[in-house]
């Protein structure tokens, strides 16, 4: 069954020339050029296009190469990162931030969680060929993890209600 051509709903995600296409005919018809003004504003930007290419690279008709993708960028005043970026969040620069945090926090998580388990076999490692401080060393870790989260849970979500804000994070 074809696909019809309109713009797509909210939510879906493009792959990356179809992103271009759709981004370069949303941001042109924003700004009420035909495809001749486009064409016009990136050949005086030194960008050699006629109408007929950017026609049929909006229409997925043409492959956008990097220098094309650069010369829309400069002319429509976009980043050429959020060209490329699914037209319903590329067009809100705010969410694109957003969204890069959420990435580079994920990616902080796992190589955290890489470190962490790194560390936990190594000293399971050990504690197999010491098993007569495998209780001590095992209550030091559970409890330095406890007070840590402690800590993280307090400066999340605050103190607990009922509780005096004065308390340490040690005393809860």
């Amino acid at each position: 069954m074809p696909v019809a051509e309109e713009e797509p709903s909210e939510g879906v995600l493009l792959s990356g020339e179809a992103n271009v296409a759709t981004r370069i005919r949303v941001e042109r018809e924003a700004r009420g050029w035909s495809t001749n003004a486009l064409s016009d504003r990136l050949n005086e930007a030194g960008f050699e296009m006629n109408p007929s290419a950017v026609w049929r690279i909006e229409n997925g008709k043409r492959r956008i190469n990097l220098d094309d993708a650069i010369g829309f960028a400069e002319v429509l005043g976009i980043d050429l990162r959020n060209l490329v970026g699914p037209p319903q969040l590329a067009a809100k620069a705010r969410a694109m931030e957003l969204i890069d945090e959420v990435v580079d926090a994920f990616r902080a998580t796992q190589r955290a969680n890489m470190a962490f388990t790194k560390a936990r076999d190594a000293l399971d490692t050990y504690l197999a060929e010491h098993p007569d401080i495998r209780e001590e060393a095992d209550l030091m870790v559970q409890s330095a993890m406890a007070e840590e989260a402690s800590k993280t849970m307090l400066k999340m979500h605050g103190p607990q209600p009922g509780r005096d804000d004065t308390q340490s994070a040690d005393e809860a």
